[in-house]
Parts: C-alpha cells; structure tokens; sequence
C-alpha cells in the first residue's frame, strides 16, 4: 500500500478531449521497454530494483558504521557532486529539524558537504571549521577523477592526515566507489579505507537507494530501513503495470508528456516547505540531466512558497504561458503552531487568532492553485500525508520510475549525461591538462 497520490485534474482540464487517453499506448511501449530492457539505456536499470534486492546486511552494516561515526565525529563531510550527494541531502534536510545545526542537545553529527563547487572561499571556510571539530569523511565517486570531488577530497584528506596522522584519518574516511576500477576504488584499497559500493548499473542521478544516499541519511540519525520499505511499496505498485489509474508514476509521465505537447516547456516543482529545497534540487537533476537532450525535455525549475510568491509569483501568474506546476503537497506537519490573539490588533490579523500555521499554509496553497489555474497555469498535485522516511522513500522511487517512462516517450536516452563532457573538455584545455 502506498500514501502517494497524483491529481491531474488541474492539468486534464486543459486537455481537450481524449487527449490523456491517446498517451496510454505510448506509456505502455515505454513501460515493456523499460522492464524487459530493451529500451536506450538498458545498461543502467539496477536502480528498478533496488528496494527489493537491497540485501539485509547491507542495511546493517550501513547503520552499524553510521553509528560509528557518530561515537567518533562532531561534523560528517559529503565529498561529492550531483547524484554523489542530492539524494542524501534532500531526504536529510526534509527530515531534520529546523535550524538543527543549533540544537545543543544535537545527538547526530552535523552534516556538511564538499567538492560540489570550486569556490576558494566555501573550501577555506569549510577547513575552518574543521579544524575545531571532530569530523569523519564520505567520499562519493564512482570514477574518483571527478574535478570538483577529486580537488575537494585531496584538500580534506590533507586535512584529516595532519589533524589525526594517517593511521587515524583511515578509520574517519569512507568510501563509496566502483567495485573494481577507477581512482578512489586504488586510493581507498592501498589506504584500507571503509569501502561501499556504486552498483555499476546505477546512474548517479538514480542512486540516493545505495550506499551513495544510504549511509549519509543514516548517519544523521534517520531510518534508512523505512526509506527502503517506502521505497519498496512504490516499486511494487509501479512494476505491476502501466494502467494511469493504477500506477501514479505512469500518470505523472503521462501528464507532463501531454503538457510539453501543448507547449508548456518549462514545469516548476512547487512545495511549501523550506525543507524541501534540496528534495527539488535532486528533482531538477534527475529530470534535467534524464530529459535534456537532442533539443528535447522540458525544463525543470524550482520555487518554494510562499517565500517565491514574492518574488516569482507575478511571472508565474502573468507571465509567458509555456509553463506548468507540479506541487508537491506535504499533508501534516510535525509541529502545531497556534497564531496568538492580540488585544490592540494593530496589523489586523485577528481572524487568523487560534487557526494554526499549518492551516494558514495550507489555504495559502489553495488560494494560489486557484489563481494559477485562472491564469492558465496548469498544475499537478502530488501529495503525501506528511514527511517522513517511508513516505519520502515512495517519493523518491516514484520520481525515479516517472522520469525514465517520460525519457522513453520523448525518444531519448534518460540514464545518459553526453552534454555534461564539454564543459569539462574546455576546462581541462584551459587549466593545461595532459590531452586536451
């Protein structure tokens, strides 16, 4: 059983008649290719499934060496970039207390990040605080030979090696790596560093469910186990069959297809949660880098309300009409804030006295859904009842299994990233690398 549902009925009305229906066939084709592997891409779909073939022990040991880390480090630093650490951090932010990094009775080690950017100033402020707290180190690569990854790795493995002397920076550095080859799999095998694996079938954008996500969620606190079980039930549902009435990822693929169709060339993941900024950055990603190809894809954009009703809601309500929302709605909050009564009510907010925050938000979303919709904005609602492990692992798979269907149907590759290598063509000349 799953909590995640799809309403398309803000985004149907815009259809005209039959228009979902015809996409039933397409999504079909796309579904047997991507289950029988016989679609582009048939070489990374050991993310399919993951939820059911992750082994037991894994799961212990993930969390045994979490807890570990935990009995050792005040900090825990992510070394990676893109898929290396997105995942991680937007279940980690979705489920961490507000303002946690302040907590003094704070059980977890703060999590911070690294090597996914070149700033001097980011890395230089990050060795700071280093330097006066314990930490431990995850490094996330498949290759090791990532620029960003690779310079922030050698800069903090410096830093480890002289603050605890070698012997002990190999018990504070993780790995997680190839099975067999590459540069970080030779350093952390002459190093003996703790080592977990990337399945070599698994895409970086796809691989939050493996050690790559798994064992940074767990190390701040959280229930990796649960997030698999979420994980699992969203599988099951979405392996049975290609039905829109059955399975909600087919239906979301469905949906943003037939929008793109109409023009609508831009979809922007609307959620009402600070918290979930990092959960729609690893979104842009996963259908950014999936779609965005041959002159294809639809362009995925970010804003969270009511903070971006400010500064994005005029465009979105007035502006050029090629975009869609997809809001994702979080149910219950964790925390039930009352708005207090004032005698004088000087800004006039007394009708709000007694209702709670969450209320407010909550009609704040369907105000503003209303009002999209009257400006020709279509939308579609994703909701779960609230944030949790097992309702963020549906959410996670859920999003994994839309995207690939929807690369299927617009004709292109999902699992590949071909335009990611020019940049790094152009860089690697001008820095003067051997080659280039």
């Amino acid at each position: 059983m799953i909590n995640l549902a799809v309403d398309p009925t803000q985004a149907v009305s815009f259809f005209p008649d039959g228009f979902l229906m015809e996409t039933q066939s397409g999504i079909s084709k796309a579904f047997t290719q991507l289950l029988a592997g016989t679609g582009k891409g048939n070489d990374f779909l050991g993310w399919i499934r993951l939820p059911s073939h992750t082994e037991a022990g894994l799961l212990k040991k993930l969390s045994d060496d979490a807890a570990r880390i935990r009995e050792i480090a005040e900090l825990f630093v992510i070394v990676g970039i893109g898929g290396s650490y997105l995942g991680a951090r937007a279940v980690i932010d979705a489920l961490s207390p507000a303002f946690h990094s302040l907590h003094k009775d704070r059980k977890n080690p703060l999590i911070l990040y690294a090597g996914q950017n070149l700033s001097s100033d980011y890395h230089a402020g990050l060795l700071e605080i280093l330097d006066r707290y314990s930490y431990a180190v995850a490094v996330i690569s498949k290759s090791g030979t990532t620029t960003e990854p690779a310079v922030a790795f050698r800069i903090i493995r410096n830093h480890l090696e002289k603050k605890y002397g070698k012997a002990g920076a190999r018990q504070r550095i993780f790995a997680v790596t190839d099975a067999s080859r590459g540069a970080l799999k030779h350093i952390a095998g002459t190093e003996s560093y703790t080592t977990y694996v990337i399945p070599d079938d698994v895409g970086g954008r796809y691989s939050v469910l493996t050690p790559v996500g798994l064992l940074p969620i767990a190390v701040g606190g959280l229930d990796i186990n649960a997030l698999m079980e979420g994980a699992l039930a969203m599988e099951e549902i979405a392996l049975e069959t290609a039905d829109f009435e059955k399975n909600p990822s087919a239906l979301y693929a469905a949906l943003r297809n037939n929008l793109y169709r109409l023009g609508k060339v831009t979809e922007i993941m609307v959620t009402y949660e600070p918290g979930l900024v990092y959960f729609t950055e690893w979104w842009k990603q996963l259908f950014g880098e999936s779609e965005g190809k041959e002159g294809k894809g639809i362009f995925p954009a970010g804003v969270t309300f009511t903070t971006d009703l400010h500064s994005m809601g005029q465009y979105i309500q007035e502006g050029a009409r090629n975009i869609f929302e997809t809001i994702l709605s979080t149910g219950k909050s964790r925390h039930d804030l009352i708005i207090p009564n004032d005698p004088d009510d000087i800004d006039g907010l007394n009708f709000l006295a007694g209702k709670s925050l969450e209320e407010v938000n909550r009609q704040a979303e369907l105000g503003t859904r209303m009002a999209h919709v009257d400006g020709k904005v279509p939308n579609i609602r994703i909701t779960i009842p609230c944030l949790n492990e097992k309702n963020l692992g549906q959410l996670i798979y859920f999003f994994e299994f839309a995207c690939a269907l929807s690369g299927y149907m617009l004709g292109v590759n999902p699992f590949d990233q071909p335009g990611v290598e020019a940049y790094k063509r152009n860089m690697f000349a001008l820095l003067g690398k051997p080659g280039y």
